[in-house]
């Protein structure tokens, strides 16, 4: 399978990179498409040392750049040279290098070997397979959250979903604006409907599939073409959950999954291209 053979290169991609520097990339490979306008706190990093916050420049600029790709102001495929990345949040290369590492291993970078990184392309074809394989971990890790589920798991799921909520009640006016937050708090309710799971491994994979699902959500989101009301299906997905109805909760999920590829397809075919 596709996505396992992946998965496997990036994890290889993670060990050489951890036995062998990247070689430095020269000053004339040009500039990656989008505006980095996210905030950044000056480390003092040198040109090829890290400083001793190191690990909080990567966090930077690993978030940064994240959300630059994420929003659309990094194009899908567009070249991410490092010395252009250096000299714009004034840090070491390593700490470029490592922050990009990250993102490889969140599959919204890819390394060319030689030729440095670039984001990851997107397409429905890749939509579909992510779709495929978080419909079948999605049901199961739910399915087992609810048959082993406690009072707790219950509560962390009401909070989750008021605080979803209080996103979602604006996003009709403001979905750009919002489209970060609402991210971050869909992921924590997700994440809370499973949280009793107690299968490692299946919430290991659930996790890589949903961090690969998330520049498509927020297409989704902010780009939609076809009518939808993600409140009203998350409220079902949550009222069907506490009432530990499995059948009903995992049928709504996969339904909830599978919209998300009907408001790509259907803005691809509006725009007459395969890729997004």
């Amino acid at each position: 399978m596709s996505f396992v053979k992946h998965y496997i290169d990036i994890c290889l991609f993670q060990r050489y990179c951890a036995i062998v520097p990247h070689p430095r990339i020269g000053r004339g490979c040009g500039q990656p498409s989008g505006t980095m306008n996210l905030p950044l706190h000056k480390s003092g990093a040198g040109a090829h040392d890290n400083p001793p916050s190191a690990k909080t420049a990567i966090e930077s600029v690993y978030a940064a750049v994240r959300e630059d790709i994420l929003s659309g102001r990094l194009k899908p495929g567009s070249r991410l040279p490092i010395e252009h990345l250096r000299s714009h949040y004034e840090v070491g290369s390593s700490t470029v290098r490592e922050a990009l590492s990250r993102l490889v291993s969140d599959t919204l970078v890819t390394t060319e070997g030689q030729r440095g990184f670039r984001v990851a392309p997107i397409s429905l074809a890749d939509f579909r397979e992510i779709v495929a394989m978080r419909k079948l971990l999605e049901a199961q890790a739910l399915g087992e959250a609810i048959a082993r589920g406690d009072d707790d798991w219950e509560a962390g799921i009401v909070a989750a979903f008021h605080r979803l909520s209080k996103v979602e009640e604006q996003l009709p006016t403001n979905a750009v604006r919002l489209a970060a937050d609402w991210e971050q708090r869909n992921q924590a309710f997700h994440d809370a409907l499973v949280a009793a799971c107690g299968n490692r491994w299946l919430m290991h994979f659930r996790a890589i599939l949903f961090a690969q699902s998330s520049r498509y959500l927020r297409i989704s989101l902010t780009k939609r073409t076809v009518p939808r009301d993600v409140h009203a299906e998350h409220e079902a997905l949550f009222q069907a959950t506490l009432a530990r109805d499995t059948e009903l909760a995992c049928r709504i999920s996969d339904q909830h999954i599978e919209l998300t590829v009907e408001v790509i397809a259907a803005r691809m075919a509006q725009h007459g291209t395969d890729d997004i």
